[in-house]
């Protein structure tokens, strides 16, 4: 469902005139435009067009066309897209023009990755807190962060004002502590355990499940077997059917 949120007005000049109203599938695309614009830019790129945009992000450049033109970005015929302006617009969109304190709990295996990964300080995230409810974990350092007691996430939460947490922990855990999350004022979760937590309304998760991701992949691998194995199949015209994927 999309949300209708309100935030100030970008600055530079073709800005973002009022937020937007976006559509949940093009919120979910726009890390991907802006992980590919950070890559142009790094490759010392001034302007893209939407095809060169619209490969290096993996989606056909009609699909970006419209995402972009929610955002007031419309670029220019034969110049194509400023990529600094809308890594500036793709970036007001997505908050990361502030850096957003987040909070892990759960330091079993999944968290101490979790907490290792460097990438978050550069997508505009600050991972300031650690936290699990076996106290012999609390007090060890990891990526240079001691491990809280989970009975200390509400007091921290305050003083760090924390607006996302991460749960990394077993399901059964996972929705007391969501409870507790909102409970402590965050409003935003990324959920790594493989439940469906209940959260009021106000409350946004995000459920990342590998094992549902592989069960996809495993469908796309029966389909192509399938299809292989039917008269005439691909195995007979693969050159002219288009791969199969999602």
């Amino acid at each position: 469902m999309s949300q209708q949120r309100h935030g100030s007005t970008p600055g530079e000049a073709g800005g973002v005139p009022a937020f937007p109203d976006l559509p949940e599938a093009t919120i979910a695309r726009l890390p991907e435009y802006l992980r590919a614009l950070h890559h142009l830019a790094e490759a010392g790129a001034e302007t893209v067009s939407s095809e060169g945009l619209a490969a290096a992000a993996g989606v056909n450049s009609a699909k970006l066309r419209k995402d972009l033109s929610h955002l007031g970005s419309y670029g220019t015929r034969g110049v194509g897209y400023d990529v600094t302006l809308l890594v500036d617009q793709v970036e007001y969109i997505l908050g990361l023009n502030t850096n957003r304190a987040v909070c892990l709990v759960g330091v079993g295996n999944l968290g101490h990755a979790l907490a290792g990964y460097a990438g978050f300080a550069s997508r505009g995230f600050r991972v300031v807190a650690l936290f699990d409810a076996d106290r012999k974990k609390v007090g060890e350092v990891i990526n240079g962060m001691a491990v809280r007691h989970i009975g200390d996430l509400e007091r921290v939460a305050a003083e760090e004002s924390i607006a996302i947490g991460v749960i990394a922990t077993p399901p059964t855990a996972a929705q007391a502590v969501a409870d507790l999350l909102v409970a402590s004022g965050v409003t935003s979760i990324l959920n790594f355990a493989p439940c469906v937590l209940s959260v009021p309304p106000n409350v946004d998760v995000r459920k990342v499940d590998l094992a549902i991701e592989l069960q996809i992949l495993s469908f796309h691998e029966h389909r192509k077997a399938s299809l292989t194995a039917l008269p005439g199949g691909v195995s007979d015209t693969a050159g002219d059917q288009e791969a199969v994927g999602s």
